[in-house]
């Protein structure tokens, strides 16, 4: 009895056998399959890509932690700010957005060139040609497009760029437009009471026992106190509009704050020892120097946010702006004819052996 390995062998030899005597067959249909696809080939509308890489903001933060640098006691609050990268996934995010996309389609007529009725389908077709992709090492992001015409391709990878840039200087300018308008606001506040504060110090007159009690320096430093506990409450209101109370960010402010009015208590409780003084010169200097502190805070803050809505929308860099493409990048001729070849053979193969197994069932009945 033959062992089952003889056996397979047996049968690897057959089959080489039968595919060996058919080799014409094999060769005639591996020729004629290659030769029809690569025919095919040139009927398929060929496909240009155009390539597009840009430099994305990398410092959007800076001016938040300039801000946070800038009210003295927030200033360990800054080192979270800073730590903030650039959002390269929110970037290509917002060019996939349906806004971009429709803004495209609406330029480029692309309902009319994809030959969809409906908006929808021709997102689908544009996001079906279109690959943006971050950079692995260099930070860029890469963006290709996939057209039968080739200046086309080139003029919507660069227009994905340029309404990247519109989209993101529109909510850049927004943002900063409500900080401006924000400490705009606070500052004619502070700056009303300030008035007000100097009148009434100017108004309120002095002795000679609030002249040996030299206020200068307490009452300068509980206004600064009294400034930054300011400062920090607006600072945590803004940190509990986007973040949740159980946050580090805003388990600091809380501690800060808490400090900022133990001190204080501590300033107010030495001070309450003369009534007098409370209701005379030094009180009204201490406010006067408070309002003073406050508004330079927000004067600050105020030229940041200008500063931003001048600066910012400008932070995208293009590394290589996308060129007409000048050959295609498909069909590939040489890759489909191969292809093409590969099945032949293999479908050739397999009619040989189908038909030699059909033989040899007829002649064994």
């Amino acid at each position: 009895m033959n062992s089952p390995m003889t056996m397979r062998d047996d049968d690897l030899r057959d089959l080489l056998a039968r595919l060996g005597s058919s080799w014409r067959t094999l060769a005639a249909a591996t020729v004629l399959a290659g030769g029809l696809a690569l025919g095919v080939s040139y009927l398929i509308t060929p496909t240009f890509t155009a390539k597009a890489s840009f430099l994305p903001p990398q410092q959007q933060q800076s001016s938040a932690s300039a801000a946070l640098a800038s009210l003295g006691a927030l200033a360990s609050l800054a080192g979270s700010g800073s730590a903030i990268k650039s959002p390269t996934d929110q970037f290509i995010s917002l060019m996939q957005s349906a806004t971009v996309s429709d803004r495209i389609i609406d330029q480029f007529q692309l309902m009319a060139v994809y030959d969809a009725k409906l908006r929808s389908v021709a997102r689908q077709r544009l996001d079906d040609n279109v690959r943006m992709q971050p950079g692995k090492k260099d930070g860029l992001i890469y963006i290709e497009v996939d057209d039968h015409d080739p200046k086309r391709a080139a003029a919507i990878a660069n227009r994905y760029i340029e309404e990247l840039r519109r989209m993101t200087s529109s909510l850049a300018l927004s943002e900063a437009a409500q900080r401006r308008v924000f400490f705009e606001g606070q500052l004619k506040q502070t700056r009303d009471r300030l008035t007000q504060a100097q009148q009434a110090l100017q108004n309120s007159g002095f002795g000679a026992g609030d002249l040996k009690s030299e206020p200068k320096a307490a009452a300068e430093a509980y206004a600064r106190l009294r400034a930054e506990q300011t400062a920090v409450e607006v600072r945590l209101r803004t940190l509990r509009s986007t973040l949740s109370d159980t946050s580090a960010e805003v388990q600091r402010a809380r501690a800060t704050l808490a400090a900022l009015e133990g001190q204080i208590a501590k300033a107010e409780a030495a001070g309450s020892g003369d009534s007098r003084q409370q209701d005379g010169y030094v009180s009204k200097y201490r406010d006067f120097k408070y309002e003073e502190a406050l508004f330079e805070i927000f004067a600050r803050q105020f030229e940041l946010a200008k500063s931003d809505e001048s600066r910012e929308g400008s932070l995208i860099q293009v590394i290589d702006p996308a060129l007409v493409p000048d050959h295609k990048s498909k069909p590939r001729r040489a890759v489909t004819a191969l292809g093409g070849a590969a099945a032949g053979l293999f479908a050739a193969m397999i009619f040989v052996v189908a038909a030699a197994r059909r033989k040899a069932s007829r002649a064994a009945t």
